[in-house]
């Protein structure tokens, strides 16, 4: 489908209101299956679009306005495609600034730094030899994180200068301008699993516990999945993350440690498929129902 018609109206000119929420996506996954149901189920009306396939011209007036409820997989579509709606005057969710936010782990951590919210001692390094010194700095062992990525890829645990020196000469020769910013973490002991916390809105609605005997808990990677209780603290923190970033519909990973609860980074665009049964909540339909309700937004 063409989507002709990317900026504001001119002036004398009027976009029609649409009621449907316009999910777009790039790969019909469980998450985004689970979504539709939900529309359908609340009743709520729903167009998916799909993103490889939309051509989005500028230079012409948008003949609706809608919220958009941002579902790609790839963050490079996701946030030239929020771009594009807020520029024409739709609600995007999650919004643009959200997604870059979230899609970069130094802007992630820069933003939680800056809101004073706890996370791992982090630090950023611009060569290799710099990176080397870093990690003596913080003392091993460290974690070494590409500045994007989801999912544990290319995550690495290093114990000592030989395995660093080893990893950060593969990373300089890799090409692309990302491998030559180092981002270096503390590595944190925790109790076998971490946490993921959901935000829908100003609320959070459902948490899991990730447990694994690997030191990587996605459930990507293999991670159990199992009810995390919603305490008080574990709330306080997610909500102060999820506002660091600019809020919207988020998921907080977090770990436990000798210092309290640690956020270890903001996802923009979850997945929920092993944590609807685990803990009872309708993560999709409550997604839903928040999306169509930022239609006011438009008015």
């Amino acid at each position: 489908m063409t989507l002709a018609g990317t900026a504001r109206p001119r002036r004398g000119r009027s976009a029609c209101v649409t009621d449907e929420v316009v999910m777009v996506y790039d790969r019909l996954r469980t998450e985004e299956r689970m979504l539709l149901a939900a529309f359908a189920r609340e009743g709520l009306p729903v167009r998916a679009e799909y993103a490889p396939d939309l051509t989005l011209d500028l230079s012409e007036d948008g003949p609706e306005r809608a919220v958009v409820l941002g579902r790609c997989v790839s963050q490079t579509r996701g946030l030239a495609l929020a771009r594009v709606f807020e520029a024409r005057g739709w609600v995007a969710v999650n919004r643009a600034a959200v997604i870059a936010t979230c899609g970069d782990k130094l802007a992630t951590s820069a933003a939680l730094g800056a809101a004073g919210v706890p996370t791992p001692r982090t630090g950023v390094a611009l060569t290799a030899e710099a990176a080397l010194r870093l990690c003596e700095r913080f003392g091993y062992p460290v974690v070494l994180k590409p500045l994007v990525g989801s999912w544990g890829r290319l995550v690495a645990k290093v114990e000592n200068p030989s395995q660093a020196e080893a990893l950060l000469e593969h990373k300089e020769v890799l090409g692309g301008p990302a491998h030559k910013v180092h981002y270096v973490q503390e590595y944190v002991e925790k109790p076998g699993r971490d946490i993921r916390a959901f935000v829908v809105g100003g609320e959070v609605v459902a948490a899991i516990y990730r447990s694994s005997r690997h030191w990587i808990t996605n459930t990507a990677r293999g991670g159990a999945a199992s009810r995390c209780p919603l305490y008080d603290d574990l709330v306080e923190t997610t909500l102060a993350a999820a506002a660091a970033v600019g809020g919207g519909v988020l998921a907080v990973d977090l770990v436990e440690s000798e210092r309290g609860l640690l956020v270890i980074e903001v996802n923009h665009t979850m997945e929920f498929r092993n944590s609807v049964d685990t803990t009872g909540v309708d993560i999709p339909g409550l997604v839903a129902r928040h999306a169509a309700g930022q239609r006011e937004l438009l008015a």
